[in-house]
């Protein structure tokens, strides 16, 4: 197989990657082939390497057999981009400059709130202590990616 044949039918996949940067974590989740519903998948441990922490990110969206990475965006109440939105900017200029030999488009998202939401409803599902850090970014990353996926259609 060509690297061509194969960068087209990475291009041909529907499924989005979205992910939740976190300083310690990386919070994975993916969509359905129809791109309709967000699924938790997995947490990414920082490595204190961020190029091997992007190959891991890529290799999770080759893997899912997604076109697309969704970065959530850690934008400020307000909608201003702070400290840690311009980073997670960097951090993605850096993603995309990777996942684009393998024809894997990178986007952001807003992701305001996502981690409030995520323990809400883990708290409605009873889950605590160790279980709940375990799951918080993926499901984070879930609640972002599904934002993402109703504002397209």
């Amino acid at each position: 197989m060509t690297g061509d044949h194969n960068r087209r039918d990475v291009r041909e996949r529907t499924r989005v990657l979205g992910v939740d940067l976190g300083s310690r974590r990386i919070g994975v989740a993916v969509s359905d082939p129809g791109a309709t519903i967000a699924i938790p998948s997995s947490v990414v441990q920082r490595s204190g390497d961020r190029p091997t922490d992007h190959r891991a990110i890529v290799g999770a969206a080759n893997e899912a057999e997604a076109g697309m990475i969704v970065v959530g965006l850690p934008l400020s109440l307000s909608g201003r981009a702070g400290p840690a939105a311009r980073a997670a900017r960097a951090e993605v200029e850096e993603l995309r400059a990777l996942a684009e030999p393998f024809g894997i488009a990178v986007d952001t998202y807003d992701e305001r709130l996502t981690t409030v939401i995520a323990h809400r409803r883990l708290d409605a599902a009873h889950v605590k202590g160790r279980a709940r850090r375990r799951v918080v970014d993926e499901v984070a990353a879930a609640v972002m990616l599904q934002s993402y996926l109703d504002a397209r259609r």
